[in-house]
């Protein structure tokens, strides 16, 4: 009972889908099985890629994915990213920094940084390999939330209010674990050797931002750990556009 409440808190948390037990409150081991609910929502990106290639251009399609992937998250994490920006680049010391991360209104370091983060994206989407383009898009959102999720473990939280509050209550090492195995298994199984190589990717990416946040404002906040996942995952998206030429059978050959 405890693991399917977790389950419905992880998916009714980082997604637009009603799922989430009523009148209860998500607590640090839903966390565990963010990766769950990136390999969904990959599974789903797959699904409807395989479907709009069909009839669409590759332009098209990466558009189509990239809108799906924002309206089934409520775009929570690029909103993250966007307040970020601002708060990161634009305060001058820890207060001013965590001020602006309060701040609703958008500034000029969210605008710039949303567009490049955005037609960055809607590229790698649009243009991924074709040898593993199925199995990137299924895997890259698994790997970025599993990213999020060791900033979550490996990082204090800088506020004593706010989204990502309710985490904190029971957060132990234990979900790190239950969550690195099922992105490794997903990473295994779908893109081999280089899966696994990928997973490491992404949480060198998550870490290195969390480190750095952490030196600014002396924690995460909940934009800080959208800005992970959104960081982890186009580091994951890139490697696999300059790589896969290369090395292609390094990320085709599953591991069974």
């Amino acid at each position: 009972m405890r693991l399917l409440t977790d389950i419905r808190h992880a998916f009714g948390f980082l997604t637009i889908f009603p799922v989430a037990p009523a009148g209860k409150t998500p607590t640090g081991s839903a966390s565990a099985y963010f990766p769950l609910v990136g390999l969904a929502l990959g599974g789903m990106l797959a699904g409807l890629d395989v479907a709009a290639r069909e009839v669409l251009p590759l332009p098209v399609v990466g558009a189509i994915l990239l809108a799906t992937l924002l309206v089934a998250t409520r775009a929570i994490h690029v909103e993250g990213f966007l307040d970020s920006c601002d708060g990161l680049l634009g305060g001058g010391n820890r207060e001013h920094r965590l001020q602006i991360l309060r701040d609703s209104r958008v500034g000029a370091f969210a605008v710039v940084g949303g567009v490049s983060l955005l037609l960055l994206k809607w590229t790698l989407l649009a243009y991924a390999p074709s040898g593993v383009r199925i199995e990137l898009l299924a895997l890259f959102p698994c790997l970025s939330r599993f990213g999020m999720l060791a900033t979550m473990v490996a990082f204090r939280y800088s506020r004593e209010q706010g989204l990502g509050t309710s985490f904190e209550i029971g957060r132990s090492r234990w979900q790190l674990a239950v969550g690195f195995v099922i992105a490794a298994v997903a990473a295994g199984l779908l893109m081999g050797v280089g899966g696994l190589v990928l997973l490491a990717v992404s949480v060198a990416a998550a870490m290195a931002l969390g480190w750095w946040v952490s030196r600014l404002i002396g924690g995460m906040t909940g934009d800080t750990y959208g800005a992970v996942n959104e960081v982890a995952g186009v580091a994951v998206l890139l490697l696999v556009a300059f790589l896969v030429p290369a090395i292609c059978g390094l990320f085709e050959a599953p591991l069974w």
